[in-house]
């Protein structure tokens, strides 16, 4: 632990400004940010005696190492600097929310020729336009098939899209009304995209005109006798008031609000949002952390807010933020939501009449969040807890390996090579630091080899960050690190940032004695080495004949089983998807400087990359982009490649003639011998 008067600012080094600071650990790694409208005044609150401090600002200043500042001019700029560093430095000390679940929302894609409605979750895509999000997919689709109807949108894939204008019929749904067929020309690009903007502005709770609307011209067509038509009309009526019935009114008409609600104890809180638009609650959704910094309602509300609306523009910041408790810097929070708008925002508490009861409905769904959410990591974290204990004692480990490192060799009869690294902390698997290899030093199968290598090349990019800080010298000198640095000056944690506790690999005694000789030559000591081999799920130690046998019930050979198969299946997703690009790679792909922009150009102009080789460089030189330099490096690496066997249509091995592309479909098989 480092003592918070050794880096300790100078008294008056710290300007008197808004600004964003920056506490680092000793591999210079960020571990908190944080704002101030004072640095001078926040910052001397952290260097008070340890003991008066909150047990978590406690940790995270004995954590630290150093602390460093950014002034700005504003109090809005270091809300907006606060939420950029917190999202790119993903610091250990920080608040982060993080969905329970991936949430469906219900997406219209108008950035496409023919906009699509479909059902999308993850980050949101520039040009589309998006509602909800809702708890369930079936209800999204529940709605879209009743105004369908109505609204006969494409929502067909792009696949089954070009099929369909290529025979010239539409799908199911262009046959029964659902859809008004684009595909083969039933109505024009234009009036597709008005009926994608009618559908947009229905659900954006515009319903009462159109309803108007519809209901004028059902009585029209029943005084002109055209009794079909108006029938039509009236179910059509009927389908769209099925559709809003689905999303209660809660609020005054034409009222968009956000309201969010928190329920937290000492170690944990639930946030949960409700989007009201036009009066109806049109989505849900709710997060659950870990308070790992000292912070009350008022600080969880702030950082939910720069987590909802940080990536959000124009009408996806609703008019009205209703909150349970203000954050310490409203009126600079109100500006950064009003700029993310291009409108005035209100951000306030409700106080009376629908808007605080609706609030209390969403306190109520954040409590019940937080219960079941405790009621599950209850179970959980006493498990992976009792895991960790039962490996720690039977590898003979001083404490429980927190954090995991597996390694694991993947391959095809000895082609494309590759290792993959997964790392769990505190039994949970840590995604974003999973790492890829490709075995560089020789070639064939050889998984002892592998393993020494891969080993070697991970704790070598630690041995350099140690060595950059100052904590280590190698006897053997600097050129044994001779890789590149472990982490960026910046503090992102990336690429080999942390060292495990335990290193398991995938395999028996020749794997985990080539995994310990790596550390050893590279005078690693301090990081203990297993095997978990398939067959009897045996644990190998370094040096050890007979293998450490755990019970098949042991929640410790559980845990290392799931570490090693998570640490397999990466494998094998990476070397399957680096046999696939070399399965489909051509003779274009070996040229120096051809992007793909100008392979595709240059197949579209001669057709093949047969044609492509019996071209002139002048000929060449014609492809837009294709410059005579380009021609020459391209016509000569193409007269020393060796043509391919001819294609054979794999489903009647007839033998076809080369005029594909080089990147032609999979139906097609090509004579190498294999």
């Amino acid at each position: 632990m480092a003592d918070p008067s050794s880096y300790r600012p100078k008294p008056g080094q710290i300007p008197d400004s808004p600004g964003v600071y920056r506490f680092r650990d000793e591999h210079r790694r960020v571990i908190y940010v944080g704002k101030a409208k004072s640095l001078r005044q926040r910052l001397a609150n952290y260097f008070q005696d340890v003991a008066s401090l909150h047990p978590r600002t406690a940790t995270m200043v004995t954590t630290a190492a150093s602390v460093e500042w950014t002034v700005v001019s504003t109090e809005v700029e270091a809300l907006q600097l606060e939420y950029s560093w917190i999202k790119e430095y993903d610091p250990r000390f920080n608040v982060k929310y993080r969905d329970d679940k991936s949430y469906p929302s219900l997406a219209v894609t108008m950035n496409e020729e023919y906009p699509r409605v479909q059902v999308m979750r993850g980050p949101k895509k520039k040009g589309v336009r998006y509602f909800g999000p809702y708890g369930h997919a079936w209800a999204i689709r529940e709605t879209v098939d009743l105004m369908l109807r109505v609204f006969p949108v494409r929502t067909c894939s792009a696949g089954v899209f070009k099929r369909s204008a290529q025979i010239g019929r539409p799908c199911l749904l262009g046959y029964i009304g659902k859809c008004s067929a684009p595909c083969v020309g039933r109505v024009t690009p234009e009036e597709h995209r008005e009926l994608a903007e009618d559908f947009c502005d229905f659900m954006a709770g515009r319903t009462g005109t159109y309803l108007s609307r519809l209901e004028q011209r059902m009585h029209e067509a029943a005084e002109e006798m055209e009794y079909e038509k108006a029938a039509r009309l009236r179910d059509d009526i009927g389908a769209l008031r099925r559709a809003m019935e689905k999303n209660a009114v809660v609020l005054a008409d034409a009222t968009d609000a956000d309201l969010i609600a928190v329920a937290e104890d000492e170690l944990e809180a639930a946030v949960q949002i409700f989007h009201v638009r036009g009066g109806r609650v049109r989505g849900q959704r709710g997060w659950v952390t870990d308070k790992v910094e000292a912070v009350d309602t008022a600080g969880l509300v702030e950082h939910a807010l720069q987590q909802l609306y940080g990536e959000e523009k124009g009408e996806a910041v609703p008019k009205e933020v209703l909150v349970p408790a203000l954050p310490e810097d409203t009126p600079a929070l109100s500006q950064w939501l009003a700029e993310r708008r291009g409108a005035q925002v209100s951000l306030r508490i409700p106080q009376r009449g629908d808007k605080k009861s609706l609030m209390e409905t969403v306190h109520r769904n954040a409590q019940q969040s937080l219960a079941l959410h405790k009621t599950k990591r209850a179970s959980d974290l006493t498990t992976r807890s009792r895991a960790l204990e039962e490996i720690a004692e039977a590898l003979e480990l001083d404490s429980a390996p927190l954090r995991i490192e597996c390694f694991d060799i993947s391959h095809l009869q000895g082609d494309d090579v590759v290792a993959s690294m997964v790392v769990f902390e505190d039994g949970l698997a840590r995604k974003s630091e999973y790492r890829r290899f490709q075995i560089k030093s020789f070639e064939g199968q050889d998984d002892v080899r592998s393993m020494h290598e891969v080993v070697s090349r991970r704790f070598r990019r630690y041995l350099q960050e140690k060595l950059k800080t100052g904590e280590w010298s190698p006897e053997e000198g600097e050129d044994a690190l001779a890789e590149g640095a472990l982490t960026e000056d910046d503090g992102r944690p990336k690429r080999f940032a942390y060292p495990p506790q335990l290193v398991v690999v995938d395999g028996g005694q020749p794997q985990v004695a080539a995994a310990k000789r790596a550390l050893e030559e590279l005078g690693v000591d301090d990081v203990a080495v297993c095997g978990l081999a398939k067959r009897l799920e045996e644990v190998w130690l370094p040096g050890e004949d007979d293998p450490v046998v755990l019970p098949r019930t042991s929640e410790g050979l559980y845990l290392l089983q799931r570490v090693r198969d998570e640490a397999h299946r990466f494998a094998i997703q990476y070397q399957r998807s680096k046999r696939g690009k070399r399965l489909k790679s051509g003779p274009l792909d070996e040229v120096p400087g051809l992007g793909e922009s100008r392979k595709q150009a240059l197949l579209k102009h001669f057709g093949s990359v047969k044609k492509l080789r019996q071209a002139t460089i002048d000929q060449i030189c014609e492809v837009p982009g294709i410059g005579r330099k380009t021609a020459e490096t391209l016509a000569a690496a193409l007269a020393g490649a060796v043509p391919a066997g001819p294609a054979v249509n794999t489903a009647t091995g007839e033998i076809i003639e080369d005029e594909t592309p080089a990147h032609a479909g999979t139906s097609f098989e090509r004579g190498t011998g294999q």
